[in-house]
Formats: C-alpha cells, sequence, structure tokens
C-alpha cells in the first residue's frame, strides 16, 4: 500500500468519524448548545400523555422541534421544548398531544388561533390541560364496552338483517347513484349561482311545506285510506278493466250510430238549460206547488178508475215573434259551442203577453188591478207567506194524504177536502 493511499484512508476515517459525531450532536442537541443555537421554552402537563425525550414538537403540524428533557412535578410533568431559531410561537398557543401514527409515536402539537403576538421567548412557560392530552386507552376501552353492553343484542341483529336484506342485491343501483351523485355534483360546481339560488328557492318551498303540514299529513292518510280501498277491491278493479275494452268499443259503436241526432239533441239540451237555469226560481216554485196541485185534481175520480186532466189551448191571438232572435241569425243544430242568451221578449203590445198583475181585471167594487204575491211555502206548515182568503185569514195548503183507501169513493174527497183543509 502506497503512502498516498494510506493517507486518503485516514482522511475518510477522519472526516466520516467528525460526520458522525456532528450528526450524533446535532440530533442530541449538542451542536446547537455548542453554537447557542435554538430557544428553549418550557411546558407543563398533568401527564405525560406518552411523550418522551425526543418526541416531536410541532406548529399545526410542522416540526419546529423537540423534547429535551422530562422532569416530573408535584402537579404533573414539566417538559424542556428545544425549537428551531427564529421560530415564532404565539404566547396563548392551546397545546395538544397527539399520535403519529395507530401504535403511538406521541407528539405535542401546538395549534393556535392566529398567528398574532406575543411571542414565547427563551424560558417561558406555556401550560396544558387535561384537554390536552389524548384520552387513555384503558378509558376508551371501558367506554367502549359499556356503548356495546347497551345495545340490545336482539335489535342489533335485526338492525344487521334488515341492513343485509335492504343492500342484498344493490351493487349495480348503488354504483350509479354514486356516479350520478359525483357528475350531479359536478353540475352543481359549474353553475353556482343557480344552485344558491336553487337553494334560497328551495328553503321558501320547504318553509312552505311545513306550515303545511298538517294539510300534507292528512292528505297521506287519505291516500293511505285511498290505497287500502283500492287494494281491497283488487278482484273488482280487474273486472272492471278487463270488461272495459269490450265496454268502450260497444259505447263508441253506440255513439257513432246515434251521431246524426246526438250533437243535435245535446244542443238542444244545452239551450234548454240555459232556459232553465235564467228560471230556476219559478221552476223551484213550480216544482214545490205542481205536485199538490195535481194531487188535489185526481180526487175527482170517474168511474173509470183514472185521472182527467182538461188542458185547452187558445190559439186565438197568433205567437208573438217581435223581440225575438231573426231567423236569419238562428244557430245550426250542429254548433256545440256556448253563446250568451239572447234578451228574448215579446214586445208586441195587446193583445200580446197579457199577463201579469198591470192585465189583472178589477172587481166592481175594486177597479184598481189585482196584485202579485211573492213569497214562500212553507212545507211544515202549510202556509204561503201573504196569501189570504176574502175574510183576510191565512191561507194554509195541506197535503190530503193517501186517498187511495177511499177506493171508489175518493171522489167525495173533491166536495170535502176545500172544507177540511181550512
Amino acid at each position: 500500500m502506497s503512502t498516498g493511499v494510506k493517507v486518503r484512508i485516514a482522511a475518510f476515517l477522519v472526516l466520516s468519524a467528525v460526520g458522525v459525531v456532528y450528526v450524533a450532536g446535532s440530533y442530541l442537541g449538542f451542536v446547537d448548545r455548542i453554537l447557542g443555537r435554538g430557544i428553549t421554552v418550557h411546558a407543563t402537563l398533568p401527564t405525560s400523555g406518552g411523550l418522551f425525550e425526543g418526541s416531536e414538537v410541532t406548529y399545526r403540524g410542522v416540526k419546529i422541534g423537540k423534547v429535551s428533557a422530562m422532569t416530573a412535578t408535584a402537579e404533573g410533568v414539566r417538559l424542556d421544548l428545544a425549537l428551531e431559531e427564529g421560530t415564532r410561537l404565539p404566547a396563548d398557543s392551546p397545546m395538544y398531544v397527539h399520535n403519529l401514527s395507530a401504535v403511538g409515536e406521541q407528539y405535542l402539537d401546538f395549534e393556535p388561533a392566529d398567528a398574532a403576538g406575543p411571542y414565547v421567548a427563551a424560558g417561558d412557560t406555556l401550560h396544558g390541560t387535561a384537554e390536552s392530552l389524548p384520552v387513555d386507552e384503558g378509558d376508551l376501552l371501558v367506554e367502549l364496552d359499556r356503548f356495546v353492553s347497551s345495545v340490545d343484542k336482539k335489535d342489533l341483529q335485526v338492525v344487521v338483517r334488515e341492513l343485509g336484506a335492504m343492500f342484498t342485491d344493490t351493487g349495480v343501483p348503488l354504483q350509479q347513484l354514486i356516479d350520478n351523485g359525483s357528475a350531479f355534483v359536478r353540475e352543481a360546481a359549474a353553475h353556482t349561482a343557480d344552485t344558491i339560488r336553487l337553494l334560497d328557492h328551495g328553503k321558501r318551498v320547504l318553509s312552505t311545506q311545513q306550515g303545511q303540514s298538517e294539510n300534507i299529513r292528512a292528505l297521506a292518510g287519505d291516500l293511505r285510506s285511498l290505497t287500502d280501498a283500492v287494494a281491497a277491491s283488487d278482484g273488482d278493479l280487474e273486472h272492471v278493466l278487463d270488461g272495459t275494452p269490450g265496454t268502450a268499443r260497444e259505447l263508441d259503436a253506440l255513439l257513432r250510430d246515434l251521431e246524426p241526432t246526438l250533437p243535435v239533441l245535446l244542443g238542444n239540451a244545452v239551450s234548454v238549460n240555459q232556459v232553465v237555469v235564467s228560471h230556476l226560481a219559478g221552476l223551484e216554485q213550480l216544482l214545490v206547488t205542481y205536485p199538490r196541485t195535481i194531487s188535489a185534481g185526481f180526487t175527482g175520480t170517474p168511474g173509470d178508475g183514472y185521472g182527467h186532466v182538461n188542458l185547452q189551448f187558445d190559439n186565438s191571438v197568433p205567437p208573438c215573434t217581435e223581440g225575438y232572435k231573426p231567423r236569419t241569425e238562428w244557430r245550426p243544430p250542429s254548433d256545440l259551442t256556448d253563446s250568451p242568451i239572447y234578451p228574448a221578449r215579446c214586445a208586441s203590445g195587446p193583445p200580446y203577453v197579457m199577463r201579469g198583475p198591470k192585465y189583472s181585471p178589477g172587481s166592481s167594487g175594486n177597479p184598481s188591478p189585482g196584485r202579485l204575491y211573492r213569497s214562500s211555502y212553507d212545507p211544515v206548515t202549510g202556509f204561503v207567506s201573504g196569501a189570504v182568503d176574502a175574510g183576510g185569514n191565512p191561507v194554509r195548503f195541506l197535503d190530503q194524504g193517501n186517498l187511495s183507501i177511499l177506493e171508489g169513493d175518493a171522489w167525495k174527497w173533491l166536495l170535502v177536502g176545500p172544507v177540511t183543509s181550512r
């Protein structure tokens, strides 16, 4: 071995030894102490929480130093923290002991509310509380055991069984739900303004729905009753659905057969309905008085056993045509649309429309025209308000009862009925 090689090997060994010593001294903090770099502050905790000498000290997860020494005290433990040079740690920073991994490796983390000062200086002491320590494994296991023991085993079995039934064969739908949910979130993020406006309006809609909760609950109850009734009538509904096509065909054929006349009939019915509606008050009065008038008319039944009503028409005065819609404006029967009612009335003078109180003939002692009574009939008492006889006594319209029990003598009621009905 030459002298040069020996010199290079010796230099390598010396440099390696110096490097190892420097690294070891830096790791142990000897270099910083010798060079006067870094600052040393103190911290107190109720317990160590798993910290040890050499544990890392971080500022919101960023390493700023390490625990250089630990001393047991009457109140807990005192830590010497060797922080890096230039560290600006707020003095009111709360501290927490966290686990670096699942197997432990605790470290001390400072989590200040903000980066504002004042900042700790060399020799300052920070104080931690019980909240700074992690949950003890023993306490965690005890609380977990209490939680598990509080769950009823039978209920838990039911929940597990129902969860299994709920997620059975739902892999593909769940995958589609997740994929569509991701697409929905992307679309919502791409239209942020519309999404915010939708959420604002949705809040208003939900508030309205909350205000109508009672009505919604009642509607849900009614729908449930309806669905129960439909379910109970399942057989009848099947029968109706089975017979509906044939019935529809029969109805369609019937309508086709009636097609030439049915539209005309319906058009005339609409016209009649409009006339009836415009005279509804008079029709109501007719329906009240007509049955009693007809029932009294059959009291004089002749020997043939039938009631006879004699109706005579007087055509001495021709029909009035003035005041009605001209024939040229009449609508064809095929026109089924609604139209306003024509104000038809007889515009001709006497001898047309000789009706009403002004045309009532006066008596010899009372030349003034007759009076018109507009009143209502009380079916309980039989009185018509305002109607009196010649003596001023109120007139009663009473039901003569079932006259069929009189058989052949029913005609006698025509003579004695007015006397007994007063």
